[in-house]
């Protein structure tokens, strides 16, 4: 006959969360032990680097530098803060073979701040100022083997005038509300990465707002 346990159940313990590898660490870097332009144009510069990374690892690495670059996330909201009309440009991509509709972006220049390069961006390819801004968020387009980071402006109280685009842009100029923005992104006619970045983060956080 089995004996009776007298002492009470022994109650599990949660199990405890385990930190990241390398948690805190969010500022260590690799030590190049050598750096070589291997190509280069006037938008960016590719690198063939020797490094050391901070886990210890010995690899070589091609890297495409870049100044960074801006986009913008412009709104007409005075009448429809629920449902904006959002600046929109459709134009042919080589590197993408296709036409794609995205939101205006374009590179900093060297020396330049985000917020100049952003305004000054905007009233190039659209022609459009604003009134406000703000940032949105800030990320990493492919970080496997490009350096460039991309930071959003949200850009409110817009004034129409006339567009400055470079001899190599040809832009279709659009105005779509952010409900039909959403359905093609659903439907997938919208396959730019910054510009599903901006517009469903947008979207997140002004409906987040709107209810509270």
């Amino acid at each position: 006959m089995p004996t009776k346990n007298k002492g009470k159940a022994a109650k599990a313990k949660p199990a405890k969360a385990k930190k990241p590898a390398n948690s805190g660490a969010a500022t260590e870097r690799a030590k190049v032990l050598s750096s070589k332009v291997v190509f280069e144009c006037k938008l960016f510069r590719v690198y063939h680097d020797k490094i050391i990374e901070p886990g210890g690892q010995q690899n070589e690495r091609d890297v495409i530098r870049h100044n960074g670059s801006v986009v913008i996330l412009a709104l007409d909201n005075a009448k429809h803060k629920r449902d904006p009309w959002i600046v929109m440009e459709r134009q042919y991509r080589h590197a993408a073979n296709q036409y794609l509709w995205e939101l205006p972006a374009g590179k900093i220049d060297e020396g330049e701040e985000p917020l100049a390069a952003a305004q000054r961006e905007l009233i190039e390819e659209t022609g459009y100022r604003a009134k406000k801004w703000r940032p949105l968020v800030e990320y990493f387009a492919s970080p496997g083997f490009l350096g460039e980071a991309m930071k959003v402006f949200v850009a409110e109280g817009l004034e129409a005038g006339e567009a400055e685009p470079e001899d190599d842009e040809v832009i279709e100029l659009r105005l779509v509300r952010l409900s039909e923005v959403l359905k093609m992104i659903k439907k997938g006619a919208i396959m730019d990465g910054k510009t599903l970045t901006s517009v469903l983060l947008y979207d997140r956080f002004h409906r987040s707002r709107s209810t509270d």
